[in-house]
């Protein structure tokens, strides 16, 4: 409690100082910043990531580090702090997810449906005698993300929908189920060539050879791949550890899937009768096929892109929504078709859909304006004279070197796209072209990209994570942190390693030799302390 004390009392000095210092501003004039470009551009997402771990309430915290952000931006002056903070940060970040924005509504609306006409119950029911174990929930949630490795927002939130009633049923508590649904998220797109992300990181390296670098660089994803491993080898391990052996712990013995924090209590509603599996799949499958052709439609394949390229010139912002709509409009006329529900009660599932999305879409707001403030501030710029200066003196352990500075900048950031952007081509100016180097070092930025975006807060893939299980977002982040610093921390080795193995056949299988061995550890200390 006094340390509480301690930190909400130095966030109150600094708040203090920040509407203290516009009065001098006022006397002075507007004047540039000198606080862009330096390390100063880092510290709101600290702010605000330090206070959401502390309080656990994530919108105020959000906040904070907007408002910190664009006084920083703006040298205090209140006028252009206000602009920064609503027009740069606010207002640019709800235009600039719109699409997103609509997408959730429209999934929420589609799952609304789904549960409405009874497709969920018998689904639930359908798992239930067949899926025998909380380790089988555990493996088919992870077989689903791994199914889904088009795009992240797409697999979060679908796979959430689709598993749910399964988890549930066998007491699996909602932390561990967005912990499975982020682990088969980002990571899963980080290794699938044809992906949105894939995609995002064609654009950032040279002309011609995105592709091909992100397909070399996959065998030395450790971070990645040692991700699948852990979640395999933690679920036939039967064991937790960290704040998740405590959910895990509740939810088996107390029937408490929440155990802290605020809880789904979505409006109660009752299924039809008439209800199937089919009335769950059909939606679902319908979403999949109609949303891929939205995304290389949106690229182009229908102007003579072949897939590969059209997957390249995609932009999920808009192809996303774009297939949503379509399938939720097949959805609704499959549904009354079926006679499951009359178009009325069909109508009446949009708005629900729409508030079961409304704290997803106010985070991601936040957290979106937030990594706006971040690039008023220049901290891409700050962060590339970091690596430039650290790749003259440490080339051999250049790799372990930009794992970290990825982790570090995406984690501050939120963004793993943005991330991809700033050290690209810092990675492939420093490494000679068509090198063994060059691919470690890509993987390595890949790699960390992820590691930081899987920890942090403020990233849209750990929220819609938390949307996709119906997870308290502070709980989803202070349990999935352990279990992703700990593959990160091997993945570090690795990249220690790869100074002087340059052979993926060889650090990978050693890299999954260290995985189960910290894991038998952890269980036998886990043991113990039980």
């Amino acid at each position: 409690m006094k340390r509480k004390n301690l930190l909400f009392t130095i966030c109150t000095l600094i708040m203090s100082l920040c509407v203290l210092f516009p009065l001098a501003a006022f006397a002075e004039g507007e004047v540039a910043s000198p606080m862009v470009g330096t390390w100063w551009s880092l510290i709101p997402p600290v702010i605000a990531i330090g206070l959401a771990l502390i309080t656990k309430e994530v919108y105020s915290s959000l906040f904070v580090g907007v408002l910190v952000g664009g006084m920083f931006a703006a040298n205090f002056a209140p006028l252009k702090s206000v602009d920064n903070i609503l027009n740069e940060g606010i207002v640019a970040a709800v235009s600039g997810t719109a699409g997103i924005f609509v997408f959730l509504v429209v999934l929420g609306a589609i799952v609304a449906l789904v549960n409405k006409a009874g497709g969920s119950a018998a689904f639930g029911k359908w798992a239930k005698e067949n899926i025998k174990s909380r380790t089988g929930a555990m493996l088919a949630t992870f077989v689903l993300g791994v199914l889904i490795f088009i795009d992240d927002y797409f697999n979060c939130l679908t796979v959430g929908s689709v598993m749910r009633p399964v988890t549930d049923s066998h007491k699996i508590s909602r932390a561990k189920l967005s912990y499975l649904i982020d682990a088969t998220a980002a990571p899963i797109c980080m290794i699938a060539p044809i992906s949105s992300w894939a995609a995002a990181v064609s654009e950032f390296a040279p002309e011609g050879q995105g592709l091909s670098l992100f397909i070399r660089a996959i065998p030395f994803n450790f971070y990645s791949l040692l991700t699948l491993v852990f979640i395999i080898a933690i679920a036939l391990m039967k064991f937790d550890f960290g704040p998740m052996a405590l959910h895990e712990k509740n939810a088996i013995e107390k029937g408490d899937l929440y155990t802290t924090g605020d809880r789904a209590e979505s409006e109660q509603v009752t299924p039809s009768a008439k209800g199937k599996v089919i009335d769950l799949l059909f939606p679902i499958i319908t979403l999949i096929v109609i949303c891929v052709f939205a995304l290389v439609y949106v690229g182009g394949i229908l102007d003579g892109a072949n897939f590969i390229d059209a997957f390249s010139n995609t932009d999920a912002t808009v192809g996303l929504p774009w297939g949503g709509l379509l399938a939720l409009v097949i959805t609704i006329i499959y549904m009354v078709a079926r006679r499951v529900m009359t178009f009325k009660e069909a109508m009446d599932c949009v708005p629900k859909g729409f508030i079961a999305m409304v704290p997803a879409i106010t985070i991601l707001t936040l957290a979106t304006a937030l990594k706006n403030m971040t690039g008023l501030l220049g901290a891409a710029d700050f962060v590339a004279a970091l690596m430039e200066g650290a790749a003259a003196g440490l080339a051999d352990f250049l790799p372990a070197i930009i794992f970290l500075v990825a982790c570090f900048l995406s984690f501050s950031t939120g963004t793993s796209w943005g991330t991809f952007g700033i050290l690209i081509p810092i990675v492939v100016a420093i490494f000679p072209a068509d090198s063994v180097n060059l691919i470690i070092g890509m993987s390595a930025c890949l790699a960390g990209a992820v590691c930081g975006d899987h920890c942090s807060p403020i990233s849209d893939t750990t929220i819609m994570s938390s949307a996709g299980g119906e997870c308290n977002h502070i709980n989803h982040v202070a349990t999935q942190m352990p279990y992703a610093i700990s593959v990160a921390a091997i993945s570090f080795v690795m990249y220690l390693l790869s100074a002087f193995i340059k052979s993926a056949y060889i650090l990978l299988p050693v890299g999954i030799v260290l995985i189960i061995a910290f894991l038998f550890v952890m269980k036998s200390l886990t043991k113990k302390k039980a």
